[in-house]
């Protein structure tokens, strides 16, 4: 397994969905940096379950730092945080020993670790993961903050639902919705419905998170293999059910011609600007010093109701699996904190490789 990104700023995830524990190795933190533990727990508490149409597990989900950190600050060794699994009810997983459940990676791992793979709530494969890639998420935004670097993102449709666009992008608008019960714009109710009729359907629904980060400088990059595209995807694209990935109007591009996809270039007050932003704020890999802009599509819950078809190992049989237990109608809703995190910590990185911080 590569559990392990970054270059400058590292993070290495650990445990698994049933396991005592999960958690993280964070190195590259300057030694004298701030630990803001309540801006990390408020980013947190977002992921966590209790919104419409995610699961009634209940964990707390606050990180302990075992390492690294002394008297509130970085001390410049690894960091490693963990966060306990407290709600976990392993004998729902129990009749899955065999039966491998579509859309998961039950089958799959099976066979590349030879039947030795935790299958309780996915393992390691479990979107349970990502609570420690929200905490580390959480620090280098936090220190991106510091640089007027702000990120924000907002549940942009589930299903044919849509949300409101932000009316500005500016820090005060995505704070708005990091302090909502619900990560929307608007008010969500549409979202809401359609996430509720197919939970009522035994289904789930599928849902497009946009996602801004402003302030970075002009510049920021390393091309070919590592251009901001590149290294964002590699992050987002590592977050269980993100499906697809666009920047700017990237999901358009082929239809449209070259004048009317281009973004010009203009001066105001003597600075360069461009008059809109259908690249995302990404020319040649590097940030052209419009807001970086992108989509993820995330794709419905594997995990429903419905009853489905599939394959007993055991008795190499094909028998019909019906999927119970506790899980999200839409793992977009709780996902929108672990966007923010995992662009703030490929961002970190390629600016620390910059030089720019």
């Amino acid at each position: 397994m590569s559990m392990t990104i970054g270059e400058l700023f590292k993070i290495s995830i650990f445990g698994e969905s049933h396991g005592a524990a999960i958690g993280c190795v964070i190195e590259g933190v300057p030694a004298g940096k701030e630990i803001p533990m309540d801006y990390i727990n408020m980013h947190m508490r977002r992921r966590a379950p209790g919104q419409k149409g995610t699961t009634p597990r209940r964990e707390s989900d606050a990180p302990e730092f075992l390492s690294g950190v002394f008297n509130g600050r970085a001390t410049g060794a690894p960091i490693c945080l963990i966060i306990r699994n407290q709600n976990t009810r392993s004998g729902d997983y129990e009749q899955l020993k065999d039966l491998m459940r579509p859309g998961h990676a039950d089958y799959p791992a099976h066979v590349k670790y030879k039947g030795f793979n935790d299958y309780r709530g996915g393992g390691h494969f479990s979107g349970r993961i990502t609570a420690p890639l929200t905490a580390a998420g959480s620090l280098a935004r936090s220190f991106l903050e510091e640089k007027g670097i702000f990120i924000g993102a907002h549940l942009a449709a589930a299903g044919k639902a849509l949300d409101a666009s932000f009316p500005s992008l500016c820090p005060e608008e995505f704070k708005k919705v990091w302090h909502k019960d619900f990560p929307c714009v608007g008010d969500g109710e549409e979202i809401k419905k359609e996430i509720s009729e197919a939970l009522k359907a035994g289904d789930s629904v599928g849902g497009r998170i946009e996602c801004f980060i402003t302030g970075l400088p002009v510049g920021i990059g390393e091309p070919f293999f590592d251009s901001v595209e590149s290294c964002l995807a590699h992050i987002l694209f590592s977050v269980p059910g993100v499906k697809g990935l666009f920047f700017g109007r990237g999901a358009e591009a082929g239809e449209l011609r070259g004048s009317q996809f281009n973004d010009e270039l203009m001066l105001e007050e003597g600075r360069i600007k461009m008059r809109s932003n259908n690249s995302g704020g990404i020319n040649g890999g590097i940030t052209n010093g419009m807001p970086v802009a992108f989509t993820v599509n995330m794709r419905p819950t594997p995990s429903i109701s419905t009853e489905q078809q599939t394959v007993n190992l055991s008795s190499m049989a094909q028998e019909y699996l019906s999927i119970r237990g506790r899980h999200d109608a839409c793992i977009a809703v709780r996902a929108v904190p672990v966007i923010e995190s995992a662009a703030a910590i490929a961002l970190y990185d390629l600016m620390l490789r910059a030089g720019s911080l």
